[in-house]
């Protein structure tokens, strides 16, 4: 056997790695209490105070692939990343696995083993911590539809185009309508893989991965090589969610995956959102019942996102809709100046009426009619010719 390699910080924690797969309690406990060097030697002799980590590495313990591991990821453009380098998303992770222990969430009871940061990542392109500081999560279906596709690529780019960063899988589907959106907006885009760093999965994304890298990153929990499995999307959704504000699921059905990631940020004391989605097939199902049972945010635009993710009081959604849909002058009428306003002939009419005729049909006084269709005429609603009176 060779002999383990832990002449520098990078080999030690490629070793880990590789031989212990997140998440794990275990080493989370004991790299509070000990050095990682330490940790790896304790691991690879199979000593007993290393706990439960023993059984659990015992077929793993002489994997001392470091070099072919740091190679791998450098040849992609990679590099490993750990809770020493400055660019590491500390504070997100506190809060967010923080909140979780304190047992404030009624959350799985598999979420337990699973519930703590990364102890490395793999990173392809720019600062991770800083593309995430202002980050919300876009998640959905892989069967997408072009009501899916739309909205998905119209609020990824409505967040880029106000400095949000997008974090989404990678995946087929909604996630490549949200990353190709907010690229194309001129934003920043982050993917979480639940594979290998040198892997491009699904392979048709291979490209927009390129894109990715160049403007934001890629990142991986999973050491280099590593194939994609089931169990590995379920890890790396705690992630999407526990790296962001909150989780926007854009179009999920019943059984969707993407409500994993929501129940993540639920858990995570993350703001879990949902857009509606048409009633006429099965799609949006998951979304409309996150949102019935109180469990999710109903959202339908960037605004609405960002009053809830956002600081207090940066953005008004409901004033913002007052000023883009403001009513008409007939909108802003009252009940007896709408009844006024209706017992009045329209514009159309060959002649208007007079104000005891117009009183008698609306069934009011006509000192007041004839108060109200003054005041009214001064809104440019009403017109007067004479002693008749009509719409405009």
């Amino acid at each position: 056997m060779s002999e383990l390699n832990v002449s520098t910080s990078r080999h030690t924690w490629a070793y880990l790695n590789r031989v212990v797969e997140g998440p794990s309690p275990t080493l989370h406990g004991l790299l509070t209490q000990y050095p990682a060097e330490e940790i790896a030697r304790g691991i690879y002799k199979g000593e007993d105070w290393i706990g439960p980590l023993r059984q659990a590495t015992a077929s793993r313990r002489d994997w001392l692939r470091q070099d072919e591991d740091l190679a791998a990821a450098e040849a992609v453009g990679a590099r490993l990343i750990t809770l020493d380098d400055a660019e590491w998303p500390g504070e997100e992770f506190a809060r967010a696995f923080g909140f979780y222990h304190q047992g404030l969430v009624d959350a799985p009871a598999t979420f337990d083993d699973q519930a703590v940061p990364p102890h490395s990542l793999w990173v392809r392109g720019g600062n991770l911590r800083e593309a995430v500081a202002q980050s919300v999560a876009l998640v959905g279906t892989r069967a997408v539809s072009r009501y899916g596709w739309e909205v998905g690529s119209l609020l990824a780019g409505g967040l880029a185009a106000h400095q949000w960063t997008v974090v989404s899988g990678g995946a087929v589907g909604v996630d490549t309508a949200v990353h190709e959106a907010a690229l194309d907006a001129g934003g920043q885009t982050v993917a979480v893989a639940a594979c290998g760093i040198d892997i491009s999965y699904p392979a048709r994304n291979a490209r927009l991965f390129d894109r990715i890298a160049g403007n934001g990153c890629i990142v991986s929990e999973f050491a280099p090589g590593t194939r994609p499995q089931r169990f590995r999307f379920l890890s790396r959704n705690r992630l999407v969610a526990a790296m962001t504000s909150g989780t926007v699921v854009v179009e999920a059905g019943f059984r969707s995956g993407a409500l994993n990631t929501l129940n993540w940020a639920e858990a995570l004391g993350r703001v879990a959102m949902a857009v509606p989605g048409p009633v006429t097939t099965s799609g949006s199902l998951g979304c409309h019942q996150r949102i019935q049972d109180g469990r999710a945010q109903l959202v339908a635009s960037v605004d609405e996102i960002r009053g809830l993710v956002g600081k207090v009081g940066e953005v008004d959604a409901a004033g913002q809709y007052e000023l883009e849909f403001q009513p008409t002058p007939v909108q802003r009428l009252s009940r007896n100046e709408l009844k006024v306003y209706d017992s009045t002939p329209p514009e159309s009419a060959e002649e208007g009426a007079s104000a005891e005729d117009i009183a008698a049909a609306a069934g009011m006084r006509v000192a007041l009619t004839i108060h109200l269709l003054v005041a009214m005429q001064k809104m440019g609603v009403i017109t007067r010719s004479g002693a008749m009176w009509q719409r405009t």
